[in-house]
């Protein structure tokens, strides 16, 4: 299976990515702690559950070698980023990027120092 035809994570499988691209490689044990300090509640077992249907579903790569299982994902983090946010462009703003843009900017969602990079990187292409 291609990394485009991987299936979208779910929400709880996005954070357990986001603390992997985060970590590196890591064991079941070291996503947890790095769950634990956003969310308190995390339970081990629910961290292990969800990393071991990610291995499943072939979002994840396993490495057996050593008695802790080592999670790593199969995707990088920029093409994750952009197969969702694809998919979010094509189902939520009729297929216009513009029109996506403009919402997060209008929305309150980017920072006066984030709009100072989006310039300058729009300067940058003139």
């Amino acid at each position: 299976m291609s990394t485009n035809n991987l299936p979208k994570p779910t929400a709880a499988e996005l954070e357990m990515l986001r603390l992997l691209y985060a970590l590196g490689p890591a064991t079941a044990r070291q996503v947890h702690e790095a769950a634990v300090e956003t969310r308190p509640d995390a339970n081990y077992a629910t961290v292990l559950r969800v990393l071991q249907i990610m291995h499943t579903k072939g979002l994840l790569s396993r490495d057996e070698s050593q008695r802790a299982h080592i999670y790593a994902p199969v995707q990088e983090q920029d093409s994750v980023q952009t197969n969702l946010l694809k998919d979010l462009i094509q189902k939520a703003f009729a297929g216009s990027g513009k029109a996506l843009v403009l919402a997060a900017l209008r929305g309150g969602h980017v920072s006066k120092k984030e709009r100072e990079e989006i310039q300058a990187l729009l300067d940058q292409d003139k």
